[in-house]
């Protein structure tokens, strides 16, 4: 316990999180969330261009996120799972728009 207590108190760890390098991936995560809640809405509300940005958004981060000195693993953590939800998505808004038949469709 005191060791917890220690790790805590230290100052690389206050720094830690009170930095951007915290705050933004945790921030950041609000995206994927959105992304998992909306997987059983009704697919005609996808985006297709917006989720496809999406998905090419989380892919730049993921490779930023793992060049940037000291690696940030929280913020390639968020975009490697954003990237599965959106990937998700825009199979949902492809099947939805053009591979189901319009008469199949609820």
């Amino acid at each position: 316990m005191n060791r917890i207590k220690k790790l805590f108190a230290s100052k690389e760890t206050r720094d830690y999180f009170m930095s951007t390098h915290f705050w933004g991936p945790a921030a950041n995560w609000l995206i994927p969330i959105a992304a998992i809640a909306d997987i059983k809405r009704d697919p005609k509300y996808i985006s297709g261009k917006m989720t496809f940005a999406l998905c090419l958004y989380s892919l730049c981060f993921m490779r930023f996120a793992w060049k940037v000195q000291p690696r940030n693993l929280l913020l390639l953590g968020c975009h490697f799972t954003n990237e599965g939800a959106q990937l998700t998505q825009y199979y949902r808004f492809l099947e939805y728009n053009y591979w189901t038949k319009k008469d199949e469709q609820k």
